[in-house]
């Protein structure tokens, strides 16, 4: 499940209460669980959460920069709460060795201080709608994978053209529970969100790698931002003469504090879940691919800092990049301790032999599903072929920046050789991406990809180096 829905992780504390957890679309609350909840403690009804008709909860939570990060709109003039990670790039990018704010912090006086972010925006959920009937209308058991795929995506594209109409809404249908399930989802987008105020690092990433993906965490990890639209309330791109969003609601802020046996809700947009991965996926990802993509990331952490501590020029320009890698350079490590501890591959077992058993007591079953978990184990052997170079490709490969540019310059490429070429579009991926760009990133970046082989496992016969006329590798086949 992909990031653009909204769930909830519902907490109840107290002497008959217990912590409950679990995904929850925001239109399934009232049928599935608002008595759980009321009874643990939560004092809104179904419609506060989520309404298409009046304003409600849904309309002060935001997805921020369309990935996995969540905002929520705090006051009447568009005022928008995050965390300290998610605005940590743009903080970055004001940053100068003469004016570090992402060291020293920031906090705009005014509002003529506030900081443009070319490139944010915000999104605001309209309304969503379970859309499974549509999609799988005209879908049959007989049909090949391809056929279903070719009419499941026909019905997407129609009915994404239907909801978004004459709109200037953002409409994606998005596929739940392995394709079994169908949402659509309808977003209004904002494209001027300035840079309020954020606290030093110090406070924004205390503990560093230590405090991350850990709990309780420790960190002051927030920062502030304000949306802005175009004078007529709508959305609009940046320009000074734009006003402060004057959202449909806003977040109160209480000042009493918390008081144990309170009620805890989170909404918000995560990113993905792989609760429903067989045995074969958890051993997978316990033994090779968690431990593979830890110890890539590892040296790519070592290479950046050697360089970040030698100018705080460098430190700056890579400040966001590191944090990146370091992120779930820790959440593999956790996790698979995490699998570990729980036991997790034993319980997977436990339930595909119960699944086999159940499909096997009736022949009329085994006529419909046949043999699901050994055609899954078969699959995975195959993956296991090719899951390592796959991830060194991914992570080491896809990883270093070169690489990146020159993949995004094939897209310019492919504008040019196109016989009805859009030049603005041509013009702006010119300016963005520069041959000569390309070649800075090509010459600094040289030295990493191969530092990356001998921990990926490859070795270079011994003879000339890549690159690097007149040289030689050594006996071992490492220049």
């Amino acid at each position: 499940m992909k990031r653009i829905f909204i769930f909830f992780l519902c907490i109840g504390v107290g002497t008959n209460a217990f912590a409950d957890e679990g995904m929850w679309l925001p239109i399934h609350i009232e049928r599935l669980n608002q008595v759980d909840m009321e009874e643990m403690g939560l004092q809104l009804t179904a419609d506060e959460i989520y309404s298409i008709n009046h304003s409600s909860l849904k309309d002060a939570i935001v997805n921020l920069g369309g990935g996995f990060c969540t905002g929520e709109i705090i006051s009447k003039e568009g005022l928008l709460l995050t965390n300290h990670h998610c605005g940590y790039s743009y903080i970055q990018e004001h940053s100068t060795v003469e004016n570090d704010i992402l060291t020293n912090g920031f906090w705009a006086q005014t509002k003529e201080d506030e900081l443009p972010n070319d490139g944010l925006f915000v999104q605001f959920l309209v309304r969503m709608e379970d859309v499974t009937g549509k999609v799988l209308k005209g879908v049959k058991d007989k049909m090949s994978e391809t056929e279903r795929d070719e009419m499941v995506n026909s019905a997407i594209a129609e009915i994404e053209t239907d909801a978004k109409g004459n709109t200037h809404n953002d409409v994606k249908v998005k596929s739940f529970y392995n394709g079994n399930e169908f949402y659509l989802f309808v977003y209004e987008t904002y494209y001027d969100v300035r840079l309020v105020g954020t606290p030093p690092e110090s406070i924004g990433k205390f503990g560093g790698d230590t405090d991350n993906w850990m709990w309780p965490r420790h960190t002051g990890d927030f920062s502030l931002f304000r949306v802005y639209s175009g004078p007529d309330g709508r959305p609009a791109k940046y320009a000074p003469e734009n006003i402060p969003l004057k959202p449909k609601h806003h977040l109160p802020i209480s000042l009493d504090g918390v008081q144990e046996h309170d009620f805890a809700m989170v909404i918000g947009y995560p990113g993905s879940t792989n609760r429903y991965l067989t045995s074969f996926g958890v051993n997978l990802a316990m033994n090779e691919t968690n431990p593979a993509r830890v110890k890539i990331r590892e040296k790519k952490l070592e290479i950046m800092k050697e360089g970040m501590k030698t100018d705080p020029a460098i430190r700056l320009a890579y400040a966001s990049k590191y944090a990146g890698v370091s992120n779930y350079w820790k959440y593999y490590i956790g996790q698979t301790k995490g699998l570990q501890r729980l036991n997790v591959y034993d319980k997977k077992v436990a339930l595909e032999k119960e699944l086999s058993a159940w499909i096997n007591a009736k022949n009329s079953r085994i006529k419909k599903y046949g043999q699901p978990i050994v055609e899954i184990q078969y699959a995975y052997e195959e993956v296991k072929k090719y899951n390592l170079p796959f991830y060194y490709h991914y992570e080491a490969g896809f990883g270093i920046e070169f690489v990146k540019a020159n993949y995004k310059l094939d897209g310019l490429l492919k504008m040019l050789k196109d016989e009805n070429k859009d030049i603005e579009m041509i013009n702006g991926s010119i300016q963005k991406y520069t041959l000569l760009d390309s070649i800075e990133i090509l010459i600094t970046s040289h030295a990493v990809i191969f530092s990356f082989l001998p921990v990926a496992g490859f070795r270079l016969e011994a003879g000339h180096c890549p690159g690097e006329p007149g040289s030689r590798s050594n006996s071992a086949g490492y220049c």
